[in-house]
């Protein structure tokens, strides 16, 4: 195979070359439709999607109702809901923190109560004003193997278990919070949230 040898010439040109950085956009409201998650059960993985789904019709075969608010959220979007309620409860400052790749946001207006204000209004976009726990950097929804579920019911709820035992329910709550749903979910391998704090809806493999 033949070798062409080329000679290059030095250019004289010395103008130096300018990156383009995009203008980080402030932080509000308009950032809660961005890096969008899902409400489907379809996204979840295996073993959780199957015991979820089977929990689910459960709940459902025993005339109660079960609405999934979340599934699967994007890494960028725990990131949106974790800073923003940090700053929004004053349980960090809006400066200085820390920056996340293909998230061109800025959390710091130049004034504490702006940047508050911006970081309230998006928790209220992200529906988290009752939570009583910080969101998650990496909670098990990044990893599709949690939902957050509303779950209610009237009367007595005569549910089966995992284990097709059938567990008559006439306490209160007729809710997620119920201890003795909580205890048949767990037959299921689908986890009430049982770390600190207080994250009504949450479900997941494991209970974080």
């Amino acid at each position: 195979m033949a070798t062409v040898q080329a000679a290059l010439t030095p250019t004289a040109d010395t103008t130096p070359a300018v990156a383009k950085i995009p203008a980080k956009e402030l932080s509000g409201e308009q950032w809660v439709a961005r890096f969008p998650g899902s409400s489907s059960l379809d996204v979840l993985v295996d073993p959780f999607k199957a015991n979820l789904t089977s929990f689910k019709a459960a709940i459902e075969a025993a005339g109660g109702t079960v609405r999934v608010n979340a599934t699967y959220r994007p890494p960028e979007r725990a990131y949106l809901m974790h800073w923003s309620y940090l700053i929004s409860k004053g349980k960090n400052k809006p400066q200085g923190i820390p920056a996340m790749d293909g998230v061109n946001i800025e959390w710091d207006h130049g004034d504490d109560k702006k940047s508050i204000a911006a970081a309230n209004d998006m928790i209220v976009g992200f529906q988290m004003e009752a939570l009583a726990t910080t969101p998650s950097l990496t909670s098990n929804h990044t990893i599709k193997k949690a939902a957050d579920l509303t779950i209610s019911w009237s009367g007595d709820l005569a549910i089966t278990d995992a284990a097709k035992k059938s567990i008559t329910i006439k306490s209160e709550p007729k809710s997620g919070l119920n201890t003795e749903l909580i205890t048949v979910g767990a037959t299921y391998n689908v986890i009430k949230y049982n770390r600190t704090g207080t994250d009504i809806p949450h479900w997941s493999h494991d209970g974080a």
